[in-house]
């Protein structure tokens, strides 16, 4: 967002200015910081959407629950959440019910639903039964 905000500020420095009436520089001044604003607003949107392969599984993956069988909390990150291992048994329809773990980063709001003995939804991949998704 950064080198094409850089790019169309060069292009207005090099030729733009010198080509529009005069009096109406404070004007593209505005537009200018109003759009560096907006590259970096999008940005930041683009920066939080899920991989790609996480929205496919999402899309696509096999629907089952989880009893969390184990809780225990790894470290806490920067910001405010703590990342934690769960001890799963896995259940998904027309298979049989299987062990795993998971690393998940638990926000606050999610601490209530991560107790020992809860079921939560989840999303398996087909291909690898090893990828799984909480779906809180």
């Amino acid at each position: 967002m950064t080198v094409g905000y850089l790019i169309v500020l060069g292009f207005w420095l090099g030729w733009v200015v010198k080509h529009t009436p005069q009096g109406t520089l404070p004007y593209q001044m505005v537009a200018l910081v109003g759009m560096f604003g907006s590259c970096v607003g999008l940005g930041m949107v683009l920066a939080q959407r899920p991989s790609r392969s996480d929205r496919r599984l999402a899309r696509h993956g096999l629907e089952g629950w989880a009893v969390i069988e184990g809780v225990h909390p790894l470290e806490r990150t920067d910001h405010f959440t703590e990342l934690t291992e769960l001890d799963l048994e896995l259940n998904i329809p027309g298979s049989e019910t299987y062990r795993g773990t998971i690393v998940f980063d638990v926000a606050p709001i999610d601490r209530p639903r991560i107790t020992v003995g809860e079921t939560i939804s989840i999303r398996v991949d087909p291909a690898d039964r090893d990828r799984i998704m909480l779906c809180l």
